[in-house]
This record gives structure tokens, sequence and C-alpha cells, in this order.
């Protein structure tokens, strides 16, 4: 299985991927869209013709987000839609009130490195957000992203994830101390598995998956780490949200993704996989792209959200 190469890398924007690009008639969903990487994601969507829905916990900055995605693409059918993937209900309500086919499913919000913090389920607050959350409503729209075959989900990782594997014993912090690194590590983790089983499982249903990298950005994601993330990354490797959207869009649209599923990228291409910490940005780690893993993570996943009657 030869690596998926673009001509596309590090410097490349979000408007530059999708050029030439024709999504008219086709329906996109973005979660966290109200700002960062998740607002020009959808603008960039928006801008290829897409119908695009921005699922967002503040539907007033959603709105106010397409209303201005409106106004630079040209295109109306742009909304903002209410979800908190960490409520469970929140999630049901959204896949509930889901009508038509569904295209393209982009999974972007997230938390990062926050204090310790438990839903109301007890879920550890960053796995039930980056991916409980993204799993139930993946699955709550099965059947829409089955209904015309060939669509997309795109799952916005990290390199984060090298900081930790899932930790099947414990995903909760129960019996180890918290740590919001290795809490957010093994969420990012978790959003890997979950596009290398959600690919094998839907396989019949011509539902691709893929996760990725989007790169070191500025965002509202690092308002628990003092607006710089980890601090780590030299000043040459930040990108715009521009750039950063631009993985994301790729896998969204790109040709050269057709049929593709269970993969991990970086800088518009596919990495390399790492049987321990690389010390760059690129990298995937074995345990995260491991088939095993990922079948057991989608039963423990189904398992916790069933128990909420989300599924």
């Amino acid at each position: 299985m030869s690596a998926i190469t673009t001509p596309f890398g590090f410097s490349s924007t979000a408007a530059e991927v999708a050029q030439g690009i024709d999504l008219g008639g086709r329906r996109a969903v973005v979660t966290g869209a109200s700002s960062g990487l998740g607002a020009e994601t959808a603008r960039a969507l928006a801008a290829t013709g897409a119908a695009v829905t921005l699922a967002v916990r503040d539907t007033a900055a959603g709105e106010r987000v397409a209303k201005d995605i409106t106004a630079s693409t040209g295109n109306a059918e742009v909304q903002a839609a209410h979800l908190d993937l960490a409520d469970p209900a929140s999630v049901t309500a959204f896949t509930a009130g889901w009508q038509g086919p569904l295209h393209v499913l982009v999974n972007n919000a997230g938390v990062m490195a926050c204090p310790e913090q438990y839903t109301e389920q007890g879920w550890e607050w960053q796995f039930a957000t980056n991916h409980l959350g993204h799993f139930a409503l993946a699955t709550g729209l099965h059947d829409a992203l089955a209904a015309d075959g060939n669509a997309r989900i795109v799952v916005v990782s990290s390199t984060g994830h090298q900081q930790s594997p899932v930790v099947w014993d414990d995903v909760n912090f129960a019996f180890r101390p918290y740590d919001p690194w290795l809490a957010y590590g093994q969420s990012k983790t978790a959003n890997v598995l979950f596009a290398v089983e959600a690919t094998r499982r839907w396989a019949d249903d011509n539902i691709t998956a893929n996760a990725l990298m989007p790169g070191a950005i500025y965002t509202n994601l690092q308002r628990h780490t003092g607006g710089r993330g980890s601090g780590r990354v030299p000043a040459e490797l930040i990108k715009s949200v521009e750039q950063g959207a631009a993985t994301s869009v790729l896998l969204a649209t790109s040709p050269l993704l057709e049929g593709v599923g269970g993969r991990y990228f970086v800088d518009c291409n596919e990495t390399e996989v790492v049987d321990q910490r690389s010390g760059t940005l690129h990298g995937v780690a074995r345990y995260a792209v491991d088939p095993h893993n990922a079948r057991r993570l989608w039963d423990l996943s189904q398992d916790l959200i069933t128990r909420t009657g989300s599924l």
C-alpha cells in the first residue's frame, strides 16, 4: 500500500488546496467552525460550492462566521447549528435533526491540555469532547453519510497523540494522576484509531475516514496553555490558520483521496509510521493505526455511548 503524496505541503493554504474543486450539490458539516481552523475549513469548502453547516456550541458566533463566509465566497448555503460534543443529548439532537444525505463530515472541534474536568457521565473532558462526542456524531450520521456513497470523514488529530496510547483500563484517569497532556494525547490517539476502524467497518457503504495533524497554529485551542500550545515548536514551524486548514480541506476534497481511508496525514501528505516519538510534527505512532486497537476502541466507545442512550 503506497503512501499518498500530493503537490501540496507545509506552506499550502486551504484555498490553494480547494482551487478548481467543485462540490456543488454536496453537503458538509464542520464541527468547531465558529473560529480558527474550523472556520477556515468551512470557508474553503463553501468556496467549492458545498452547502456547509457549522456545528458549534456558540450559535451566535457561528452565525457571524456563516455570514462572513457567505460574504467572502458568495455561497448562501452556509448555516450554523448548535452542537456541544461533551453533551450526549446535544449530539443526539443534532443527528436526529439532520435530514438528507451528508457527503463530508469534518471532526474538527476539540480541547487541549485543559484542567481536570469530567462530564456528567464521568468521562474525562478531553476524551469525551475530542473523541466520544465525535464518535457519537459520526455513528449517528452514518445513514446520511451512506446515502449517496463516497462520503468522507476528516478527523483532526495531532502529533500530541505520540504522548499517549489509549490506556484501556483507565481512560478516565480514575486510578492514575491526571495529566492534561497525557489526556490530550490519549484523545488524539483515539481520533486516529476511529478513522482506521470507521474505514474498515463502513467499507461497504463507501465511507472513508482519514486523520491528520494540521500543524502548530495559534488559535483558541491554546486557551489553557497561555496561547502558545506546548511552547516547544520552533517559530519557523508555526503555520497561519489558512495553512493549518489545508490538510483538512485536502482530505475532504482531493480526487487523490478517492476511496482512500484509515490513514494519517501531515502537511498535506501521508506521513510515516513510527515506533518512538519522532521529535518532529511528523509521524504516526504504530499503536494509533493498529487495527486491533481500532476495533477495541470502537467497542469501548460504543459501550460508553450506548449507556447514555445516544446510540
